[in-house]
């Protein structure tokens, strides 16, 4: 008790229904094209309309080609959803960030870079990696379709309250070891499942020492182990990081809103149903070599010996075996993006490996900003100038390759070193091999074509 999540949770229940669920205010839904098209035809044939509209934002993400988005969406699938999506808007109302508008791109980098996601808050959408929205000190969690109907008509949801878990981490990150790194180490040790039915909050000097992008990609793959969500504490980071955002509170406001967003805090004496502990030092480079995000190992050591059937095919699904290195191991393809790694920050961190070099001869890389800020922020710092001398093209905002919905796939058989979040079968493409790694150890590979130590850099 009187943890972040309990002290948020309480100030938005609207009552406790008898079998045990709660009846949660929701301040924020955010659609995307997938999740939403029944949820609104719901409403249609139930002659209601959204309850506060302007608490609700919509934008295209998963289906939007990275190129050309000036031109009709080929695919007629993607072109159908993207197009419903913004006639939805239209119709009840809605804001709606389509494809090319300046505040478009993935909506779990826009939310928190336009202001929208603030601390204390409630956050949903139908999308599992809503969780990254915690990193601000909210509630954000994934919700079916039939939930974002409900959120529509209500602004409420039914949920049952999740138990509580703090993750601690001690000490600093090392050289070259990043909140992506952080993340595929706990998801390493406590495995896929090790937080189902929890929410965590994330702790310790490690955590406080991230900046806003590195706490908002580790709470995207909160999701990936298991947990219903992800938070981080608000604090100076946080503040600094919203203020002057677009729709962050201005003038007086803000300065009432950062005092009450000061007592977002985990009491002294907060009771958490459950406690773990890792030290930053014992955190290396990470890298994953099996069909889980789970299955990730540091870079200096061997593939383990699987433990179960599932492990076995993961690793013939990878062409990797047990005892062997991934060092060296030849790259076709290099990702970096997603609501993951879709940041200026992760930009800056790939663009200060290759700065100077020249992509690797027979490696595809697909650089895409996750969004049109991002897009912008890269041309006001030059980045895109180092990418290009490089050798490398930035494409338009988007999902991307992270889930093959659209253009961008990984063609069957080839290694992609991924800054995603998910590397199951068939995710980036059928027959696709995926890495999940690190921003500096996607641009390592991308220079040199073989997996390897962004530390010798």
């Amino acid at each position: 008790m009187n943890t972040l999540f309990d002290k948020i949770w309480d100030a938005h229940v609207v009552q406790t229904i008898a079998d045990g669920a709660t009846q949660l205010y929701i301040d924020r839904l955010y659609c995307h094209e997938v999740t939403s098209p029944q949820a609104f035809e719901g409403l249609r044939s139930r002659g209601l309309r959204p309850f506060r509209p302007q608490q609700i934002f919509c934008m295209p993400d998963h289906n939007t080609p990275t190129h050309d988005q000036d031109q009709p969406i080929a695919d007629p699938v993607s072109r159908h959803q993207v197009d419903t999506l913004a006639k939805n808007a239209e119709y009840f109302g809605l804001t709606h960030f389509g494809m090319l508008h300046p505040k478009n791109g993935i909506i779990h980098v826009v939310g928190p870079e336009q202001g929208l996601s603030l601390p204390g808050m409630t956050i949903v959408c139908g999308d599992s990696h809503t969780s990254t929205h915690g990193a601000m000190g909210a509630i954000a969690f994934g919700i079916g379709t039939s939930e974002v109907e409900m959120v529509l008509a209500s602004q409420c949801i039914l949920q049952a309250k999740p138990k509580s878990m703090r993750i601690t981490i001690n000490g600093q990150l090392g050289t070259g070891v990043t909140a992506k790194d952080l993340a595929l180490y706990i998801m390493s040790r406590i495995t896929t499942s090790g937080a189902t039915g929890y929410f965590v909050e994330y702790a310790g000097e490690a955590v406080r020492s991230l900046s806003m992008e590195g706490r908002l990609t580790l709470c995207n793959l909160s999701i990936e182990m298991g947990a219903r969500g992800g938070m981080v504490a608000p604090d100076d980071t946080t503040f600094a990081y919203l203020k002057g955002r677009p729709y962050a509170p201005k003038g007086e406001a803000w300065d009432k809103a950062v005092e009450k967003w000061r007592q977002l805090q985990s009491g002294s004496d907060a009771l958490f149903d459950k406690e773990v502990y890792f030290d930053a030092k014992d955190i290396e480079p990470m890298i994953t070599y099996g069909t889980n995000p789970g299955m990730g190992m540091g870079i200096t050591q061997t593939i383990p010996a699987p433990q179960t059937e599932s492990d076995a095919k993961a690793l013939a699904y990878m062409q990797m075996a047990e005892g062997e290195k991934m060092l060296g191991k030849k790259v076709d393809y290099v990702f970096l993006g997603a609501c993951t790694n879709g940041r200026v920050e992760d930009f800056r961190a790939f663009a200060s490996i290759v700065k100077g070099k020249h992509k690797a001869e027979g490696v595809t890389a697909l650089l895409v900003p996750g969004s049109w800020e991002v897009v912008r922020q890269l041309e006001a710092e030059g980045i895109d100038k180092i990418l290009h001398e490089a050798g490398f093209a930035i494409r338009q905002p988007g999902c991307s390759a992270c889930l093959g919905m659209n253009d961008d796939k990984v063609p069957a058989g080839a290694l992609c070193i991924a800054t995603s979040n998910r590397n199951f079968e068939g995710r980036m493409g059928p027959g696709a091999r995926t890495c999940l790694a690190s921003p500096l150890m996607a641009a390592a590979a991308a220079v040199t074509g073989v997996i390897t130590d962004p530390r010798d850099f």
